[in-house]
């Protein structure tokens, strides 16, 4: 890997961690900005360095340091929140697998790329808290109390973010191919 992909896929796992801190407080799952450098990582990075930074992000947050909204540590795995750090992974894979197979990308394209993600984050997210909340926690809720509380509450701010995404990467891409 060259020096210049592992400072990219350092900067991006840091700034998720940033995202994880800037946050509104909703019940069950806080809203933060960590989706919208999860996503450009993933539009920008392209799938393998995308993807290899969201690992770094959760892999030091397991790791002990306090990077992710509640703290962080091995045991986080048992927060009903934790799928969606995995659904980070996933999403910054899919959406630099997609954007990386377009040719001329516009708005529509590049946003249907960052939802294809999204849906990953919220797959991977819904389930986990779903299973966490029943399995762990022995407090039974129905999948129509996950999908509400860890989908419904959530996807309005993160289809803002997603637009703003889209939006962003495509300024973002002329001045990577005017300063190369």
């Amino acid at each position: 890997m060259k020096t210049k992909d592992m400072v990219l896929v350092s900067i991006f796992a840091a700034l998720t961690a940033i995202g994880a801190f800037i946050r509104i407080p909703i019940p069950f799952v806080p809203f933060t900005l960590q989706w919208l450098f999860c996503a450009l990582s993933g539009i920008l990075l392209g799938a393998r360095l995308g993807a290899l930074s969201q690992v770094l992000y959760v892999g030091m947050g397991l790791a002990g340091i306090p990077i992710f909204t509640e703290g962080g540590g091995l045991s986080y795995i048992f927060k009903p929140t934790f799928g969606y750090l995995i659904g980070f992974i996933a999403a910054a894979y899919v959406i630099g697998k997609l954007s990386s197979r377009i040719r001329n990308t516009n708005f529509i394209k590049s946003l249907l790329c960052v939802l294809s993600g999204l849906f990953f984050v919220y797959l991977f997210g819904v389930l986990h808290l779903y299973l966490i909340y029943n399995l762990y926690m022995g407090d039974r809720k129905t999948i129509g109390w996950a999908i509400f509380y860890g989908f419904i509450i959530c996807v309005g701010g993160d289809l803002v973010i997603s637009v703003s995404v889209a939006f962003l990467s495509l300024k973002l891409k002329v001045l990577k191919a005017v300063s190369n």
